[in-house]
């Protein structure tokens, strides 16, 4: 069974993140606002980005590290710019010292 990490952009422009071993299941729980999470309020939803992983454990810990990463760095990842996570990577490194 394959799990994805998706990551939705709501109306408000915010991002949402999470993860499912069923995408088109859970993006109708979204749009209908029946899955009481953050999103229920904030709809219309974009897909912008799933991605699978063979394992719930992989997929979860993709979902945290997501969680802890700036918008633009996520955006970043969402486009596959893999030279612009690195230097916000490293932007957030220098802004931690």
């Amino acid at each position: 069974m394959a799990f994805t990490v998706y990551i939705l952009e709501c109306a408000d422009r915010s991002l949402y993140i999470g993860h499912t071993d069923d995408l088109d299941a859970r993006m109708q729980q979204h749009d209908a606002g029946t899955c009481g999470s953050y999103t229920a309020t904030r709809r219309p939803l974009t897909l912008l980005h799933a991605e699978a992983f063979e394992t719930r454990y992989e997929a979860l810990s993709m979902e945290r590290k997501l969680k802890g990463w700036s918008r633009a760095k996520k955006l970043a990842w969402v486009r596959g710019d893999w030279d612009a996570v690195h230097d916000l990577a490293r932007t957030a490194q220098r802004k931690r010292r």
